[in-house]
């Protein structure tokens, strides 16, 4: 049994997924205060149940108090329970549960909303289950020349209006949705993905 934990987006999302099937689910948008809803939910979900074999986590892009949220808590269980960590993107997730719902759709944009004014932005094929392009941190402006009508994610909206045309789906990430990737998109080194680089340079030596 696999437990997995979402805390990089607005959603606070907890699933627990036996050989492709969801156990038990637990999603709710709470904002801020993923700290303090994690735990008693993961234990909730967890009660009379053994240790999962393997945790799983949301490593961003998305806020970077929920992604140090939820890395902190799987490393901290992955080690009471001895068992493995695993990552995975906070875009696949979306991706994943954008393609269940639309299955007539080949390819598709997700973007998010980033620092600064700009939007994470990553497309996906559905066959092969593949990123077509890297992770990046772009504009508007740029973010409106991806070419797929199908745009999902917390800046979908935003992204279509802008560029006058598509579909939006304001998707956030879903813990159960996990049980849809492949295996290479689902165990990822447990570490945060930020989209960005850093504001802060460190100062050349003098």
């Amino acid at each position: 049994m696999d437990l997995v934990i979402d805390t990089a987006t607005a959603a606070c999302s907890i699933a627990l997924i036996e050989d492709g099937a969801v156990v038990a689910d637990w999603h709710e948008v709470v904002g801020r205060g993923h700290a303090e809803r994690l735990i008693p939910e993961i234990m909730r979900l967890m009660a009379e149940r053994p240790p999962p074999h393997v945790v799983r986590v949301d490593c961003g892009p998305g806020s970077f108090t929920g992604v140090r949220v939820g890395l902190a808590a799987a490393r901290a269980l992955g080690l009471a329970w001895s068992v493995p960590v695993f990552g995975y993107s906070a875009t696949s997730l979306i991706a994943a549960g954008a393609f269940l719902a639309e299955p007539q759709v080949e390819t598709l944009a997700v973007a998010m909303m980033g620092g600064h004014g700009e939007m994470f932005v990553q497309r996906f094929s559905r066959v092969p289950f593949v990123p077509l392009t890297p992770l990046a941190s772009l504009p508007p402006a740029e973010a409106v020349l991806v070419p797929d009508r199908l745009v999902a994610g917390s800046a979908a909206d935003a992204l279509v209006s802008a560029r006058g045309d598509g579909t939006a789906r304001g998707d956030l990430p879903r813990a159960a949705d996990v049980r849809l990737l492949p295996s290479p998109l689902a165990s990822l080194p447990p570490t945060p993905i930020y989209g960005r680089a850093p504001d802060a340079k460190v100062a050349s030596p003098s």
